[in-house]
């Protein structure tokens, strides 16, 4: 019985100091998931309930903040729980199952990002075939595959892993990400294609797309007049914050998570809360103060609720 409960349980070793700061870690990170809800539920309702606001970029927009609430809400209730318990552990199932959410939020931020750049693309290069382009069913058909193929492919991942032996029941990280690898005895072949080819899917060429596209949108926007390149510049800018936050924070979650080295125990459980911290905190706060129309319904609904 006891040899089934360690093999079905998985200890989670990336916290530091837990005896000492547990209830400081629990109000940071309890705060802060509030205003997570709180700040991404307001614009996606400004957004829903504005219908000056019911175009693709908005729509991009809504779609991106409702990924970051499931992304937030993929690994905090988790957190929180742990801070308050004696032990940090989950069953390997439950581990699996956030693993697979994680990585699916994750590779679906990526292709929403990339159908915002291509977005702007058409509005900016193609100014007059826009409405042609970017109709209703091609934004749909965008947000629907954003949301379908990373889960398909990551699915497919998680099964392999699922199967892999075991021989390490000590995870070093705060929830399930790309250190769950490192339990396993040996790493298959078929585990690495599949995990190469998801990483590329979701992340990479997505993200070649995006900067290759804003690439384009500059040398256009250079070859325009001054007024031109602010209004470019207006819209494209708190893309390419958020494009450039996220894939720094991946970048981190892919490399260090799986590299086995020195790594300070502190440097690496401070990195790992920056990937849960920043980012879904990050998006309402660019989108709502640096996109115009919705910093202007923002202002409104403030103003109304004091």
């Amino acid at each position: 019985m006891d040899n089934e409960v360690n093999i079905s349980y998985i200890t989670l070793g990336g916290y530091v100091e837990m005896n000492k700061y547990r209830y400081i870690y629990f109000v940071i990170m309890f705060t802060v998931y509030i205003l997570i809800i709180c700040c991404n539920s307001i614009i996606v309702y400004l957004i829903w309930t504005n219908k000056t606001l019911h175009e693709p970029m908005y729509i991009f927009i809504a779609a991106l903040l409702c990924n970051s609430l499931v992304y937030s809400t993929t690994v905090y209730p988790k957190l929180l729980i742990d801070f308050l318990s004696e032990k940090q552990i989950i069953s390997y199932s439950v581990c699996l199952f956030q693993f697979f959410l994680f990585y699916s939020v994750g590779g679906t931020e990526f292709l929403l990002l990339a159908a915002m750049a291509f977005d702007r693309y058409v509005s900016i290069c193609k100014p007059l075939r826009y409405t042609t382009i970017m109709r209703k069913t091609t934004v749909n058909a965008f947000v629907v595959l954003a949301w379908i193929l990373p889960p398909c492919q990551i699915a497919v991942e998680t099964y392999f892993i699922a199967k892999s032996k075991l021989c390490n029941l000590n995870l070093n990280g705060i929830f399930c990400n790309n250190a769950i690898f490192k339990l396993q005895c040996v790493r298959s072949k078929p585990l690495t294609v599949i995990g190469v080819v998801a990483l590329l899917d979701v992340a990479i060429l997505p993200m070649l797309f995006t900067v290759f596209t804003y690439i384009n949108i500059v040398i256009t926007s250079y070859q325009k007049c001054k007024t031109f390149r602010r209004k470019a510049a207006e819209t494209c800018i708190p893309h390419l914050l958020v494009l450039f936050n996220f894939s720094y924070l991946a970048a981190y979650d892919v490399i260090i998570a799986r590299v086995e080295s020195d790594f300070p125990e502190i440097a690496r459980f401070i990195m790992t809360l920056q990937v849960l911290l920043y980012h879904p905190l990050f998006n309402p706060f660019i989108y709502g103060l640096k996109m115009k129309e919705i910093s202007k319904r923002l202002k409104s609904f403030c103003l109304q609720k004091s």
